[in-house]
């Protein structure tokens, strides 16, 4: 059985790893960005966003060629599905994490 101790210690690390992360996507909802910001995000192209997520779904190794994560690859579909369908940043990021934590568990 876990202590009362431990359990709070796990309450609580998690707080502090997900407060800092949550801060920005909550500000930038209700308080907004500064316009430079908003503009430089306006031209971000469409390829740093690819190569970001291909950098998480593919590994590499000097001398083979490259190898998926199927597991992240498959969880790519539906998580750009909910981006595109809902453009709720916080909801995509959720759903995300919960599809590959669900993926991860059942393979």
């Amino acid at each position: 059985m876990v202590s009362k101790y431990i359990l709070m210690a796990i309450i609580l690390s998690g707080l502090v790893t997900w407060i800092p992360r949550m801060i920005p996507f909550i500000l930038a909802k209700y308080k907004g960005l500064p316009a430079i910001v908003e503009r430089f995000l306006k031209f971000l192209p469409v390829s740093i966003i690819f190569a970001l997520i291909l950098s998480s779904v593919v590994t590499g190794k000097v001398g083979s060629f490259p190898q998926i994560k199927w597991l992240d690859f498959l969880a790519v579909f539906p998580t750009a599905f909910v981006a595109f369908r809902y453009r709720n940043l916080v909801g995509t990021v959720i759903f995300g994490v919960a599809l590959i934590a669900v993926l991860r568990l059942v393979f």
